[in-house]
């Protein structure tokens, strides 16, 4: 039978649950908080029974608060139940913000409480199962290449990898700002062959063009003003090893005839040098943009687009991976408690919709930023639509709430994204590097949103510091 942990400083109340309750449940008594959370390490209990007011401080419900938030601490799924009197309701309503699962008054009618014990164990064995699945699902995908996701497209995405990472053929991966391209590419790299050897990220967009060539195949001594030294590049330090270009639809024409060429032969040459030096790296690439319209309008070089797309994986939209929202937000919180020593328990079920509807243009990304904001940033167990960045207008009190809505859902989302980012331009005075890392997404996404909403402010600047 199930343990249940009742503390009570009334003897009687006590005797009364043990007799009414032993039939169905194995009862372990305690009357005051410090017996109770010895019985409770002890044992461990799904659900707590627990009286407001305690000794020493019987009149007040000092105790009770404490011995609530001693359980949680100890495990932030333990179902605790409240017995409060009947001038103790607004206590009673503050321990459920504190995380109490129910209250229930005094004197207890047995078969009312049945009922919800009942409930309160069928809930923790629910609780359980999930994260049991969940981490099941985590740990599959995890030993598929170190991503999370159990949507049909990643599972595709997956076994892609698993088929493509013991070959040297060059990958592509195509996809929006914060979907994981370079999560990818670890993940071709680890599964590889050449997997104890460097992996060499670059990304092309954040590069100046006049540097770029420098830092893909390195310089010479004296090939220019201020090169002092001679200086491998990141095609020579990924030598044995992956290299990966991130954004190379950003790459100026001229180094993409360069890149080809060692593609094409194995070969550099530093900037200012004349000797062949070999090479042998494993080339994946990635870009957010349409390559196709960028072959078009002659801004990348069609031969090199199928010199690295040999293999193309295309990542999803997180708005479009359904329950894989869940799935990760659960793991990030999860990882995120740990790494923060904090108890956020879950999310509500506003917050749960909240996350399933947003639309999410910053991803994965995106997502794992708002609920990194919120881990640090709330006192409570549960989070809220408000602690992951949503800040909904209540209806006035004279509104029809039954009304049919004037507006489409992805009218009224387009409206909420349009005044995020509005209010945080403004906030952060106008720096645009500043305001992408407030709402989660980088800074090339936070000019698609600009654009796709007509938002120009005279006051955005591109600040990089300050």
């Amino acid at each position: 039978m199930e343990k249940l942990l009742i503390i009570d400083d009334n003897s009687d109340i006590r005797q009364q649950l043990k007799w009414g309750l032993g039939d169905e449940y194995t009862p372990l008594l305690a009357g005051d908080v410090n017996e109770g959370i010895a019985l409770y390490q002890k044992h461990q209990p799904k659900v707590v029974i627990l009286d407001l007011g305690l000794p020493p401080h019987e009149d007040t419900s000092v105790e009770g608060f404490r011995g609530l938030g001693e359980l949680l601490e100890l495990n932030p799924y333990v179902k605790v139940i409240m017995l409060t009197g009947n001038s103790e309701r607004e206590n009673a309503l503050r321990a459920m913000q504190m995380g109490a699962y129910d209250f229930f008054p005094k004197p207890p009618i047995l078969g009312e409480l049945k009922v919800v014990l009942g409930r309160a164990f069928h809930l923790t064995n629910l609780e359980e199962q999930n994260r049991s699945l969940q981490r099941s699902l985590e740990q599959k995908s995890s030993e598929s290449c170190g991503m999370i996701g159990q949507c049909p497209e990643m599972l595709s995405i997956f076994s892609t990898i698993k088929k493509v990472a013991s070959s040297d053929v060059s990958v592509f991966i195509t996809g929006e700002n914060g979907t994981g391209k370079e999560l990818v590419a670890q993940a071709i790299h680890e599964a590889g062959l050449r997997k104890k050897n460097p992996f060499v990220a670059i990304n092309c967009g954040a590069i100046p063009e006049n540097l770029m060539e420098s830092e893909l195949f390195g310089h010479e001594k004296g090939s220019f003003t201020g090169a002092h030294a001679m200086v491998q590049g990141k095609l020579q330090y990924a030598n044995k090893g992956t290299l990966f270009l991130d954004e190379i639809g950003e790459m100026p024409v001229n180094l993409q005839v360069k890149l080809l060429r060692f593609l094409q032969e194995g070969v550099i040459q530093r900037v200012g040098g004349r000797l062949d030096i070999p090479v042998d790296t494993r080339t994946v690439c990635a870009t957010n943009v349409d390559i196709v319209k960028a072959i078009k309008e002659g801004k990348f070089r069609e031969d090199l687009y199928y010199r690295i797309s040999v293999i193309s994986i295309h990542l999803p939209p997180l708005r479009e991976r359904g329950d894989d929202i869940l799935l990760l937000a659960n793991y990030f919180l999860r990882m995120l408690n740990e790494e923060y020593h904090k108890k956020v328990r879950r999310f509500s079920s506003a917050a749960v919709n909240f996350l399933k509807t947003y639309e999410w243009p910053g991803n994965v990304r995106e997502l794992r930023n708002r609920i990194q904001r919120a881990i640090i940033m709330s006192d409570a167990n549960v989070l809220e639509p408000a602690d992951l960045g949503c800040e909904s207008e209540s209806p006035a009190p004279d509104e029809d709430t039954d009304a049919i809505p004037t507006t489409s859902l992805r009218e009224a989302r387009d409206k909420v994204e349009r005044d995020m980012i509005s209010a945080a331009i403004d906030r952060q005075n106008g720096n645009i590097v500043k305001a992408a890392e407030v709402l989660g997404v980088s800074r090339p996404t936070l000019y698609d949103l600009m654009k796709k909403h007509n938002l120009t402010p005279l006051a955005a600047t591109d600040k990089t510091a300050g």
